[in-house]
């Protein structure tokens, strides 16, 4: 499940916004994408996958987590881990 938007490293792309078949977010002109409709994320990854800067993290739950700070993600590894384990990471090659 979509958790967080990271200010500092989110671009404004809307990429997020674009791929979400869901339509979970929602565009704010100027301003970071929301996350309008959080329980109708079926945790497809496909934003964090388009993230050009890394700028989400989604959770491989299917319910909010405890909150954490974005810090405290960033410390775990947990932001991009996804598009980094699962070989979408750029350069990334298949063995």
């Amino acid at each position: 499940m979509i958790e967080l938007i990271l200010d500092d490293r989110c671009i404004r792309c809307d990429k997020c916004v674009q791929v979400c078949p869901n339509e979970v977010f929602d565009a704010l002109p100027g301003d970071l994408p929301a996350i309008a409709r959080q329980a109708e994320c079926h945790t497809c990854f496909l934003c964090e996958v388009y993230c050009p800067t890394a700028a989400l993290y989604v959770s491989p739950y299917s319910r909010p987590e405890p909150a954490l700070s974005a810090g405290e993600l960033d410390e775990l590894g947990l932001i991009g881990s996804y598009v980094r384990n699962s070989g979408w990471a750029p350069g990334a090659r298949r063995s």
